[in-house]
């Protein structure tokens, strides 16, 4: 379930630095922050895809992202 929660966290992160990467750019300034959160989602991402002995193809993202918010419901 770690695995899980890494790389639906990873990926949520990735999905955040899409605006600060494009407000960065659009301001003419460096994108340092936007780089920062590319770099944590894609270690995030990296750790669970290491992580998990089967491995995840890429038809099981939608059913990690329901197993871990069910997972937070339960609790």
């Amino acid at each position: 379930m770690t695995n899980d929660i890494f790389l639906v966290l990873g990926i949520v992160t990735l999905a955040f630095s899409i605006p600060a990467l494009a407000g960065a750019f659009t301001e003419g300034r460096p994108p340092r922050g936007a780089a920062i959160i590319i770099l944590l989602g894609g270690g995030l991402i990296a750790i669970a895809l290491t992580q998990e002995p089967k491995g995840y193809a890429f038809e099981d993202v939608p059913d990690v992202f329901v197993r871990v918010i069910g997972h937070f419901l339960r609790q």
